[in-house]
Formats: C-alpha cells, sequence, structure tokens
C-alpha cells in the first residue's frame, strides 16, 4: 500500500468487523525523537492471548469468508521495514489496542495520504460508529470527533454527500502530510521545527 491512510483504514475496518462502536485513531509524529506512532482503539469483542499471537500471521484469518487476513500482517511488515515494532494488547470483552512505531526518517515510511477519503469510508459504511481521530506533529495537533460533528449537525445525516465531502476536506486540511527528510508542513506552528536534514 502506498499510503499510511490506507493501512489505517484496513485496521480501522477490522475494528468494525470485531463489533466495536468506538474507534479512536491516532497518528502522532515526533521529528526531534525521529518516530511516528500509529495507534487504533477499539471497543470490540477483543481477542484471547491465542489468537494475538497469531494475527500477525499472513495466512490466518478468525473470518470463514476469507482465507487471507492481511491488514495486521502487512502494517507489521511496513513498521518493521521502517525500524520499528507493533504492540498489539487485547482483552475478550473489552477492546483492542493496535499500536505501530515507526522510524521517522526511514527511506521506507510511505506517505501519510487522503486521511480524510479514510475517515469517510469508516463513516459511510458505519454510520453510527463513534470515531476520532488525532494527528499531533511536534506542537501542532488536530482533532476530528464524529460525536461532536454530529451535534453541530443537529439531525442532518452524516453522510449527507456535502457533510462527507466537508468531513473529507477537514481532515486533510488538518492533517499535515508526513514524507521522510522533507520540510511539508501546512501549519506554521508545525512548521519550525520539521525541517528537511
Amino acid at each position: 500500500m502506498k499510503e499510511l491512510a490506507l493501512y489505517v483504514l484496513d485496521l480501522a475496518q477490522n475494528s468494525v468487523v470485531a463489533g466495536a462502536k468506538h474507534i479512536t485513531i491516532d497518528i502522532t509524529a515526533d521529528v526531534k525523537a525521529d518516530h511516528l506512532l500509529i495507534r487504533i482503539v477499539d471497543d470490540g469483542k477483543g481477542m484471547s492471548p491465542h489468537l494475538v499471537e497469531r494475527v500477525t500471521d499472513p495466512f490466518f484469518t478468525s473470518r470463514k469468508e476469507r482465507r487471507f487476513g492481511l491488514g495486521i500482517p502487512f502494517f507489521k511488515d511496513l513498521v518493521e521495514q521502517c525500524g520499528g515494532t507493533l504492540t498489539i494488547k487485547s482483552k475478550e470483552g473489552e477492546g483492542t489496542i493496535i499500536e505501530g512505531k515507526l522510524k521517522l526518517s526511514s527511506v521506507d515510511l510511505v506517505p501519510l495520504g487522503d486521511m480524510g477519503s479514510t475517515i469517510v469510508s469508516l463513516l459511510v459504511s458505519n454510520p453510527e460508529l463513534n470515531l476520532v481521530y488525532r494527528f499531533t506533529l511536534n506542537d501542532y495537533s488536530f482533532t476530528f470527533d464524529s460525536a461532536q460533528i454530529r451535534e453541530v449537525l443537529q439531525g442532518v445525516n452524516i453522510t449527507e454527500p456535502s457533510v462527507l465531502n466537508w468531513i473529507k476536506d477537514y481532515v486533510n486540511e488538518g492533517s499535515i502530510e508526513i514524507l521522510p527528510n522533507i520540510n511539508i508542513s501546512k501549519k506554521e506552528g508545525a512548521k519550525k521545527d520539521y525541517e528537511a536534514d
């Protein structure tokens, strides 16, 4: 996959399949520490310790209708290619936390990509989903909260085309493109610390 947004979409869709009603997506970049953290937290059905051990195997799936479950294995491969580590914490009946720590300067790091489309895709297929997306780059922070958006809409469906277009643009404007060793910043507050070597 060519964008981090696509990895996030696949992982979040797994959460939905697991029955999650609340999903939090955190993407945190710290240039000085040279790390990028991607964390997905859900309140789905969770996994047993045995399943957690096997879930990174590309030839394993808990779904009868699909032979291969590749979302987590692909994410694990990316994390390791970028000099990082993948951690999965889960408890049956409570939910799952998937956390990838990557080296921000890695030449194998793909761009952040279209997070707006990722958020919209999740909402279109799951209109009642409570979805929080937080993006942090150094001192800059952006948050999208579907519950807050619903309050503002005052009864208008969040899946109305005009609303979805606004959400896509809003999320993409709030997310700063991450490319290794390159200064691409839409926000002056983040730009001061995000400089190419």
